[in-house]
């Protein structure tokens, strides 16, 4: 195992405390609030600023900054995501006291293991294009706390975020002073995306699910259509230590009578969701039986699909997204919007098939196998889990033919991290190993050790700064020529993909 050691030279780019220096500059918020907002001087890969990709920037308003970062110093006091009370009467007790916003609309719920945010984001972009106001509530986010909340398919802004948080505060402030334990991040985040998509209005609202389905936060409300996506193993402290067991938590989400949209599932996950739907009365349209993909075919920029919905086939299906994985969210929420219409239980007709391209033509996915940067070509993913890294090799191999792949891996604490490298090592021919600079990260070093089992000594090496491993896998890239096809793919978390992201899109 080798380690690339930064230039010691004082005032070099490469300084060690330049980055510290850059990130304190730019934020001193808790990183489960939002990832660092600084760019590299020391970073050689250029690659311009965002292309409309709905992650927004910091507020360029000095004030408007202060109050946002306010706002967000405040949220971080409370529980993190990972610390739970498997319990929503706290948040109950918080909709019951702002009115239960999330009653003023309809709402499609989402759950599962991976796919969810693609999932909603394509969702959203379908009842968009048939001119329905749309609130998305997703997570975790990329690189600003407020991605989390979008309307008509952007994110809210700073100022609409921070008058958000303080129209719920003093209801937030009685139902703490109520309970147990303080309402938690996740659980203020879900009361004011539910209050802001009333105040709005909205005419439906996409909302994922933070984790599992029957104790999350985002259960309060009913939706009327619940999707579940792919389910695999991840969360088992938490959720249970077989596919079955976790669709037994996440099934909680099927109200009486709604449409459940079933993504391909492990029998025994399938088995639980069924026999919940049963239970409730429920309605299930299963993909590969009442809808699913029925061809694709590899297109530039992504792929062009066939999808088989619940009141007939779509043709010529353009999908800016790489992935077979892609092509099945698609499918999945193509029938998720047939459902919410009444397709295929009130009536058979297809939804106007040009409304269709148009929407998923418009598509966007930040994070999810997306090309921050050319020659060499550094893709992002966000796969955390086996599954999800498994997906994302799958889909790089089939998209980008790199003839030499370099990887990026920083992982979170308690995740699966040698399941991640396993799925890696077939398609990676060295990793750098690194850190993000959240207090879950997991240590370099001991991603290392792990890597070195999969990977061998001579293929691993460790940079424990995130920028230094994107510069030294940059370079290794390069090595190769420039017209040799080499490639980068930084995965392995969500934050250190938020991260990458910041530190490749920021201009020097």
């Amino acid at each position: 195992m080798s380690e690339h050691r930064p230039s010691d030279q004082p005032g070099e780019p490469g300084d060690p405390d330049d980055f510290e220096e850059i990130i304190a500059a730019e934020t001193d918020r808790d990183p489960d609030l939002a990832v660092i907002e600084a760019g590299s001087r020391t970073l050689r890969a250029q690659a311009g600023p965002g292309q409309g990709d709905g992650v927004p920037a910091r507020p360029e308003d000095p004030e408007v900054d202060r109050a946002l970062r306010a706002v967000e110093q405040e949220l971080a006091g409370r529980w993190g995501e990972t610390k739970l009370d498997p319990s929503v009467q706290r948040i109950a007790a918080l909709m019951d006291v702002l009115g239960d916003p999330q009653r003023a609309y309809p709402s499609i719920h989402i759950t599962g293991t991976n796919g969810k945010t693609s999932t909603a984001r394509m969702i959203e972009a379908l009842l968009g294009a048939f001119e329905l106001r749309t609130g998305r509530y997703t997570s975790p986010h990329i690189q600003s706390v407020t991605e989390r909340i979008s309307l008509d398919g952007a994110p809210v802004s700073a100022e609409r975020f921070i008058e958000t948080y303080e129209d719920v505060k003093p209801y937030v402030e009685m139902v703490d002073a109520a309970q147990e334990y303080r309402l938690s991040f996740f659980e203020v985040l879900t009361g004011m995306a539910y209050a802001a998509f009333a105040d709005a209005p909205v005419d439906v609202a996409v909302v994922e699910v933070g984790m599992g389905g029957t104790w999350d936060a985002t259960n309060v409300l009913d939706g009327s259509v619940a999707v579940i996506t792919p389910i695999d193993l991840d969360h088992t402290d938490r959720l249970g230590s077989t596919a079955g067991e976790i669709a037994g938590e996440k099934a909680g989400i099927i109200k009486p009578g709604a449409t459940v949209i079933l993504a391909q599932q492990p029998v025994d996950a399938a088995q639980v969701m069924l026999k919940k739907a049963v239970d409730v009365d429920a309605t299930v349209a299963r993909e590969g039986m009442e809808f699913g993909v029925v061809s694709r075919e590899i297109a530039v920029g992504g792929q062009l699909l066939t999808l088989r919905g619940l009141g007939g086939e779509y043709e010529q299906v353009f999908l800016p997204l790489y992935g077979e994985h892609q092509a099945h969210n698609a499918a999945v929420a193509l029938a998720a919007v047939e459902a919410f219409f009444g397709i295929g239980a009130e009536h058979a007709r297809p939804l106007d098939v040009d409304t269709v391209r148009k929407a998923f033509a418009a598509v966007s996915s930040p994070g999810r196998l997306e090309v921050v940067r050319r020659s060499p070509t550094v893709v992002l993913d966000a796969a955390h889990n086996p599954a999800g890294a498994r997906a994302a090799a799958a889909a790089v191999t089939e998209a980008f033919g790199f003839s030499r792949l370099v990887g990026v891996v920083g992982a979170s604490d308690g995740k699966d991290a040698r399941g991640v490298l396993e799925a890696l090592e077939p398609i990676c021919a060295e990793l750098v190993v690194t850190q993000n600079s959240s207090h879950r990260a997991m240590d370099a070093d001991a991603l290392a050790a792990v890597a070195v089992e999969v990977f061998g000594e001579e293929r691993v090496q460790v940079e424990p700064r995130l920028d230094d491993a994107l510069e030294e896998a940059i370079t290794l890239a390069e090595d190769e020529g420039e017209f040799a096809g080499a490639g980068v793919l930084v995965t392995g978390s969500v934050i250190t993909v938020g991260e990458a992201r910041l530190l490749l899109m920021r201009k020097g």
